[in-house]
C-alpha cells in the first residue's frame, strides 16, 4: 500500500519529489472511485487532494492511519476540519501559491465583460459586422468592489489600481485601522454593492456567507455592473443572478465556482443567459500556479511525515 495517496491532478515534478522519498499512488480520478479510494487509504499516512475530494465521513473512516492532508489550493470547505483536528490529522493548504492566477482571472474576466467585444463569433461567422453594437467600456476609471478583503482580494486591489481603478471593499473581520486598507476605501456591504462597477467575491463558504449575494444584493447593484465569483459558489444565489442578467439588471457575470460542482442538472439554469461566462473552477489553475501549489504541498507533506512540522 502507498504512503501517500493523491486523488486529483498534481504537477508531475512534485509527484516525482514525493516518490523519491515515499511510495505514492496517484490517480487524478480517484476522487470519483469511493471503493478504490477507501482501499488505498486504509494504511496511508498522507492524503493529497484538490477540491473535489470530500475528506469527511466515509473517507476519514477508511483512513485509519491518516496523519497529514495536503490541499492543492486554499479552500477548506471540502475537508472536515473538526474531525481532522479531533484525530490529530494536520491539514496543509497551499496558501498564497495560486493567488496571482486568481487575481489575473478576476481582472481578465472583468475586462472581457466590460468590453463586451468577445461574444461576437456567431454574428461574425453569420456575415455580420456589428461594429457599433460592440462599443464596450474601459476598465480604467472604474470602481472595483471587493466583497471580502483577504490576501487574494488585496492582491486584486493592487493590480486593479495599477490599471487605473479605484477600490472599495467590505470585510467586517478586518479592523478599520488595519494597514491593509491603505488606498482601499472600507465600506459596508450595501455601499460596495451600490457603488462598484466591477464586483469580485472573495469569501469562504460558511453559514454566515451562504446565499449572501442574493436577490436583494443584485437589486442594489448598478444595472451595468459586472460580477466575478472565483471564491465559492454557495455564497451567491445562482437563480437570482440569472434572473438579474435576463432582466437586464446586471451588465454581466463570470462564474468559476458553483453551488453544485460539476454542474450536471444545475447547468439547465444557466442556459440562454446573456453576458455570462462559465468556467470549471480553474481560476487558481495555470501551468505556473500548479507548479507552485504542487511544490509547496509536496514540501509540507514531506516535512510533516518526517516530523519537521
Amino acid at each position: 500500500m502507498a504512503d501517500i495517496v493523491i486523488t486529483e491532478f498534481m504537477d508531475e515534478a512534485a509527484v516525482a519529489a514525493l516518490r523519491a522519498r515515499y511510495s505514492v499512488h496517484h490517480d487524478p480520478e480517484l476522487f470519483a472511485k469511493p471503493d478504490e479510494l477507501a482501499r488505498h487509504l486504509a494504511e496511508a499516512p498522507a492524503l493529497i487532494v484538490r477540491n473535489q475530494t470530500q475528506v469527511r465521513g466515509a473517507v476519514l473512516e477508511a483512513a485509519k492511519a491518516l496523519k497529514v492532508v495536503g490541499r492543492l489550493g486554499v479552500g477548506l470547505d471540502n475537508i472536515d476540519m473538526e474531525a481532522c483536528a479531533a484525530r490529530g490529522i494536520k491539514v496543509f493548504p497551499a496558501t498564497g501559491a495560486n493567488s496571482l492566477s486568481v487575481v489575473e482571472y478576476v481582472i481578465c474576466s472583468a475586462m472581457v465583460l466590460l468590453r463586451g467585444a468577445y461574444f461576437s463569433n456567431a454574428a461574425m461567422l453569420a456575415g455580420e459586422f456589428p461594429k457599433t453594437r460592440l462599443i464596450g467600456r474601459e476598465i480604467a476609471g472604474k470602481t472595483l468592489g471587493l466583497i471580502g478583503f483577504g490576501a487574494i482580494a488585496r492582491d486584486t486591489a493592487h493590480h486593479a489600481r495599477a490599471l487605473g481603478m479605484s477600490v472599495i471593499a467590505y470585510d467586517p473581520y478586518v479592523a478599520a485601522d488595519d494597514k491593509a486598507w491603505h488606498a482601499t476605501e472600507r465600506l459596508e456591504l450595501d455601499g460596495v454593492l451600490s457603488n462598484a462597477d466591477v464586483i469580485s467575491i472573495h469569501l469562504p463558504l460558511t453559514p454566515e456567507t451562504k446565499g449572501l449575494i442574493g436577490k436583494e444584493a443584485f437589486a442594489k447593484m448598478k444595472p451595468d455592473a459586472v460580477l466575478v465569483n472565483a471564491a465559492r459558489g454557495g455564497v451567491m444565489d445562482e437563480e437570482a443572478l440569472v434572473a438579474a442578467l435576463k432582466a437586464g439588471r446586471l451588465g454581466g457575470a463570470a462564474l468559476d465556482v458553483f453551488a453544485e460542482e460539476p454542474l450536471r442538472e444545475g447547468a439547465k439554469l444557466f442556459k440562454d443567459t446573456p453576458n455570462l461566462i462559465l468556467t470549471p473552477h480553474i481560476a487558481g489553475n495555470t501551468v505556473e500556479s500548479n507548479g507552485r501549489v504542487s511544490g509547496l504541498v509536496a514540501d509540507r507533506v514531506i516535512a510533516a511525515l518526517e516530523g519537521r512540522l
